[in-house]
């Protein structure tokens, strides 16, 4: 009975490959799980640049203007 649910077990596990593929465009292995939080927080730091510019050409157009 033991041979009879320890070979499946073993031959299943055996099929299963420990690493996943690496990630076509950076090389990186991520799950898919992660991959969803990962393209956020590229999104994420994206959208914090364009904010950060903005911001210093509003404070440089502000310092550069004369006072009333």
């Amino acid at each position: 009975m033991m041979k009879a649910i320890l070979i499946p077990l073993i031959l299943i596990l055996a099929g299963c490959d420990p690493t996943p593929p690496p990630h076509p465009e950076t090389g990186r292995t991520l799950s898919p799980a992660f991959e969803t939080q990962v393209q956020a927080l590229e999104k994420a730091r994206a959208v914090e640049a364009r904010l950060m510019d903005a911001a210093a050409a509003q404070r440089a157009q502000t310092e550069g203007a004369a006072p009333p």
